[in-house]
């Protein structure tokens, strides 16, 4: 088999998930990137390789690269929780956090923890993604504006930064301008010159080609498996083309770089195939006197459960509920959507919401990240791994998540609350994403931005303002209430609330009013309840719950 019968690409999830979406530490060049590698192996004995632990990665980066230790914990919790895991395994580790009733404890935990060190070498390259080139920047091909509002509908649009998370061509020609840099990064440092480059007669060891497999796999072409990118460069038919040597048991690093150029092309799975040839899905109509069509389209009846993806935009006065098999495991991402009341009550791999404007959005539990980008006064209600915002004003988040929400670049007046709301089935979805109710950091948001550290960013909703949230949908499941409960302080609030209505009861009770008072008093609370229905926006969200007029599109759809 030539290589023309190979067809490579770069994996989606590694730059969706896990390339925090604000400019890298400057430590994170790959000048120092190239010391690490070096260190590492010097130090394998102690914990550094061929796997890292969080011991020795927190020595590096705190000691090393003068970052904070919250900062080293962060980049290290992300790339972990990209690690393939049962939920049985990620319940577990929430359960020994829980326990740990002081710091030095979780610190204890957590120097049990390692991770493939190449790889990880690897993840804290491509963090580079949504670095701000000045360069680029003055020839306009990307603004460091954290405020960019961009009017294209173009999902994929090349030209702003903070779409390349989700912009396969972004990742493509990432990994293809970097290759050389990536695969030196991967090199023993004896495989280079005095500069740490590689040289005519470098070697790549085939560790580094199974830790390459982390951002490349691929297929032989009319295949339909998948398979990483070490498996196929090993392929007794390949190795003339991938310059693997039996009897080095390594490959030549050009014959490798070359072959990986020759074969990469798009990914077919990623968000421009789902968008070009994915199914389009009627899950939203189009709104009378509007001009803007919902789109909405997904890739899960050809993707593998790892890479399924489905792509929501410009819903916009609607409420849509969906809880379904094409929803379980994948990235979502919603975009554009406006003044509308969005359900996704499945189990999640990723979410992104992004320039979406006045929403409610309930999501089922989020196994890795849901990030927020140019949203504007949007609630959000979800159980989540990782929350992180970007370029929000004037947003509520009520959640629940076992690492503190992060705060990037260019938020106003964010505000933080509890998670307030559950439906039949949340917590065997939680089960199955392996999110526990404890520990919870709802409270506890992380500014990561280097530019801005005014804690007046966000605040916490005080208790008097909160209320319980009716997800008003009917489903099978065993969930009644909210999973953990809520904080004493709004239990306590909720509590003296319900006191006020039996005490405005009992005064309407004793009063004793006629039939014709009680008729008109009830008249006038109607009333009274219709104008606030108004004035807050609810009775939009309480029509669009009402199923419409037989022989119209119904929009409200419950599927298990």
């Amino acid at each position: 088999m030539d290589q023309s019968g190979v067809l490579l690409w770069v994996k989606a999830e590694p730059f969706i998930v896990g390339a925090l979406q604000v400019p890298p530490p400057t430590k994170f060049s790959l000048h120092y990137l190239r010391k690490i590698s070096t260190y590492v192996r010097t130090r394998a004995t102690e914990g550094a390789y061929p796997r890292l632990y969080w011991s020795t990665w927190r020595h590096i980066a705190c000691g090393k690269l003068q970052l904070a230790k919250d900062l080293a914990w962060l980049y290290f919790e992300i790339f972990d929780s990209l690690a393939v895991k049962t939920a049985e395994e990620r319940l577990e580790w929430s359960e020994i956090l829980s326990n740990c009733t002081s710091e030095d404890e979780v610190e204890k935990q957590r120097n049990q923890l390692s991770v493939d060190t190449l790889q990880f070498l690897l993840f804290l390259y491509i963090q580079q993604l949504n670095k701000v080139s000045l360069r680029t920047s003055l020839i306009g091909e990307e603004w460091p504006s954290p405020r960019n509002r961009s009017q294209s509908p173009d999902l994929t649009e090349k030209s702003s930064c903070h779409n390349k998370n989700w912009n396969d061509y972004s990742h493509q020609m990432f990994v293809y301008d970097h290759l050389s840099d990536l695969l030196e990064l991967l090199l023993d440092p004896e495989q280079l010159t005095a500069s740490s480059h590689s040289t005519n007669s470098s070697l790549v060891s085939r560790e580094a080609v199974v830790a390459l497999s982390f951002l490349i796999e691929g297929t032989v072409r009319r295949a339909r498996n998948i398979y990483p990118l070490h498996e196929l460069a090993l392929w007794q038919p390949l190795h003339a083309e991938s310059g693997f040597s039996k009897i080095s048991k390594t490959f030549s690093f050009y014959k490798l770089e070359a072959w990986l150029r020759a074969c990469l092309t798009e990914n077919p799975f990623g968000t421009s195939a789902c968008l070009k040839s994915g199914k389009k899905l009627a899950w939203a109509h189009q709104v009378e006197g509007t001009t803007k069509r919902a789109k909405i389209a997904c890739n899960t009846h050809v993707a593998p459960r790892m890479h399924r993806m489905v792509v929501m935009s410009q819903v916009y006065k609607q409420t849509l509920a969906k809880s379904s098999d094409t929803l379980v495991g994948a990235h979502v991402k919603i975009h554009r959507c406006n003044e509308s009341f969005i359900y996704l009550l499945s189990p999640l791999r990723s979410v992104t919401i992004e320039k979406c404007r006045n929403s409610t959005f309930v999501l089922g539990p989020v196994q890795t990240a849901l990030h927020l980008y140019s949203c504007d006064n949007v609630k959000v209600i979800a159980v989540c791994h990782r929350l992180s915002i970007s370029s929000t004003t004037g947003c509520i988040f009520h959640i629940l998540t076992p690492t503190r929400p992060l705060i990037l670049s260019g938020n106003h007046t964010v505000t933080f609350a509890p998670f307030h709301t559950h439906y039949p089935m949340l917590e065997d979805h939680m089960a199955r994403t392996g999110l526990a109710t404890v520990p919870n950091y709802w409270d506890k948001p992380m500014i990561v931005c280097r530019e801005i550290r005014d804690t007046n960013i966000f605040r916490l909703l005080p208790p008097c303002e909160f209320y319980v949230f009716i997800t008003p949908f009917e489903m099978e499941g065993d969930t009644t209430e909210i999973p953990g409960g809520l904080p004493s302080s709004y239990q306590k609030a909720l509590g003296q609330r319900e006191q006020k209505i039996q005490v405005w009861q009992k005064t309407v009770k004793e009063a004793r009013l006629t039939k014709d008072q009680r008729k008109q008093f009830q008249i006038l609370v109607e009333n009274k309840f219709y104008e606030w229905l108004i004035n807050t926006g609810h009775l939009q969200q309480l029509d669009s719950l009402v199923p419409p007029a037989a022989g119209s599109i119904l929009f409200i759809t419950i599927s298990v």
